[in-house]
């Protein structure tokens, strides 16, 4: 099963993402989260993260 919440910051998508993760078992995969994590890392890929 594969659910994609769109939508502004701040609208909720993590809070309604975290709930339906919760309720139905699923994992919840934020690519916001991916991309603040790989900037904490020093790599020729946070310099490219951080051009963008």
């Amino acid at each position: 099963m594969r659910i994609v919440f769109f939508g502004a910051p701040g609208s909720g998508k993590g809070t309604q993402a975290k709930l339906v993760s919760e309720r139905y078992g699923i994992p919840h995969i934020s690519s916001g989260e991916i991309l603040r994590f790989l900037l904490l890392k020093e790599s020729d890929l946070k310099k490219k993260l951080k051009y963008f």
